[in-house]
């Protein structure tokens, strides 16, 4: 058996559903992904990027090109915000990115260019269906996802409010695709986004330490 037959094996079925192996281990990734990102970590984008990888398999087997071409396009991000972590914690002098509100100049370039994005890709898929079997919740998710990565990669706390959107269609398009398993950890990505949405912005809020030779 190839190791993409084996990452594609049903792993169990519960509630009546087959989950597959390269589902549960790539979303279990993200997840870790996500929660180093609330730590600002450096290292939630290589293992963003292995949960890519993992889910293009999953996305694969479940004969969802679209969702393939997301994860491709996750992967390239991750790459990107890997070398913008690292720039950013050499820049901080605290060994973690710098993180902040973003500016509604920034939020307003955000929102247009995840609008435009979704209307691209929604074109898209409608000219090529079997890329997506429902053009606009794939769409919304695929730039969605895109949009919340390029803000946590520049420290943004905006970042958790793309997540959670993402989130809400997330999870029903997951089930209804046959990969429960993604659904499940979409519910629990919606945990963990609360959490981590509170957490960034407690951090915005705390006292800068003064620099060193400034008037107190």
């Amino acid at each position: 058996m190839s190791a993409l037959s084996s990452l594609n094996s049903e792993a169990f079925t519960a509630f009546g559903q087959h989950v597959i192996w390269s589902d549960m281990a790539g979303n279990l990734l993200g997840l870790a992904g996500l929660a180093l990102g609330w730590r600002r970590s450096v290292w939630a984008w290589p293992v963003q990027l292995l949960s890519g990888v993992v889910l293009v398999a999953a996305y694969w087997s479940a004969d969802l090109t679209g969702g393939v071409g997301k994860q491709l396009l996750v992967i390239g991000v991750a790459v990107w915000g890997w070398f913008q972590w690292q720039r950013g914690i050499r820049g901080s002098g605290s060994g973690r990115i710098e993180i902040r509100f973003a500016t509604w100049r920034e939020r307003g370039a955000l929102v247009a260019g995840t609008a435009a994005g979704t209307l691209a890709v929604v074109g898209l898929f409608t000219l090529h269906p079997s890329l997506s079997w429902n053009p606009w919740p794939d769409a919304y998710i695929f730039v969605g996802t895109v949009a919340a990565m390029v803000a946590m990669a520049r420290g943004w706390v905006e970042f958790w409010f793309a997540w959670l959107a993402v989130d809400v269609v997330g999870v029903p398009l997951a089930f209804t695709s046959g990969l429960p398993f993604s659904g499940l950890v979409y519910v629990i990505y919606f945990v963990l986004v609360i959490a981590g949405m509170y957490a960034w912005w407690q951090q915005t809020r705390a006292p800068r330490p003064a620099l060193e030779g400034a008037p107190a």
